[in-house]
């Protein structure tokens, strides 16, 4: 099933575009009730024309998440625009050390973007991302805790937003993946062989990937690692190729890097392109300028290029 799941992307070499459309086009559309509450994956914390540059509005957002109780875990430059801080604190790595696949839900991002004049701070949506990963808490403590340390201008991303309905049992379309069709990059005998493997092989940086961060669960063998990916050569699983394709809005989704690992007992997996890709951009159209069809390289170049990082087998 998976296999079949996993034709991604590659259902534009197996149909014609044509067809596609059709498909899609006859697929159901659901109701909600008018009171069901839309979740969207980013929140604005503020955006300033005020003349500070980024390095200094890193400064004064660094203090406000410590003062806040975060720890900050990796910093993130993959353009010269923007720096991605990393945060976790104890609720965060005990919540999602609760739930199969949890740890995706140990961090959360925060963003300082510059557009033009302006400085953009935001950061993901914890209660978004909690039923993206199926967790067993809504994560609503630590976005009261990230609005109190940074404010909150509200919710953006998809124009119109999600259920939690909608986000726990997530696929982008027909025959796309779901939260629960990790892929599975390598396979170790024990964890301690796996996360050593996995660390090994992030540094020496091979494919472009190098390690940003990594947060321990407690309690239980399961780490989640967050990479960088710089595509060599305009490698197309690189995180500067692909935001330039589809972070086109006015308000930047910048928070949707960097791409995470996780090491569960031996196994080494992460989320496929078609699921990890969709879930911060539900409403970019499947074809067209800006599109997934943009980026169709992708999911396979991903793929491909986080095996290699942390040694497993290409089929």
């Amino acid at each position: 099933m998976q296999n079949l799941v996993r034709t991604h992307f590659s259902l534009f070499s197996k149909f014609t575009l044509v067809g596609v459309l059709v498909v899609f086009t006859l697929l159901p559309t659901y109701a909600y009730p008018a009171d069901a509450v839309k979740l969207k994956p980013f929140i604005l914390a503020a955006a300033s024309n005020s003349g500070v540059d980024i390095n200094t509005t890193l400064q004064t957002v660094t203090k406000k998440l410590t003062d806040g109780g975060f720890q900050i875990v990796g910093e993130y430059s993959p353009y010269n625009t923007t720096t991605i801080i990393v945060v976790t604190n104890d609720a965060l790595r005990s919540q999602a050390a609760l739930s199969s696949k949890g740890a995706f839900g140990a961090i959360q991002r925060v963003t300082i973007t510059q557009v033009g004049n302006e400085i953009q701070v935001a950061y993901t949506n914890p209660v978004y991302m909690a039923q993206v990963y199926r967790m067993k808490t809504d994560l609503t403590d630590v976005k009261d805790k990230l609005a109190a340390a940074l404010g909150n201008a509200g919710e953006y991303g998809p124009e119109e937003g999600l259920t939690k309905e909608d986000l726990r049992d997530y696929h982008y379309k027909f025959l796309m993946p779901y939260f629960t069709d990790t892929l599975e990059l390598a396979a170790y005998s024990d964890y301690k062989t796996a996360l050593d493997k996995v660390e090994a092989g992030l540094a020496t940086g091979i494919g472009g990937v190098k390690k940003i961060y990594r947060v321990d669960l407690p309690g239980k063998d399961e780490t989640v690692i967050g990479v960088g990916m710089s595509g060599p050569n305009d490698d197309c699983s690189g995180d500067a190729y692909i935001m330039s394709r589809i972070d086109f809005k006015k308000v930047k989704s910048t928070g949707h890097l960097p791409y995470e690992v996780v090491i569960s007992k031996g196994k080494v997996y992460t989320l496929p392109a078609e699921f990890r890709i969709a879930i911060n951009f539900p409403d970019l159209s499947m074809m067209g300028s800006n599109s997934f069809a943009s980026i169709m390289c992708a999911p396979n170049s991903i793929k491909t290029v986080l095996t290699k990082a942390v040694g497993g087998k290409l089929e």
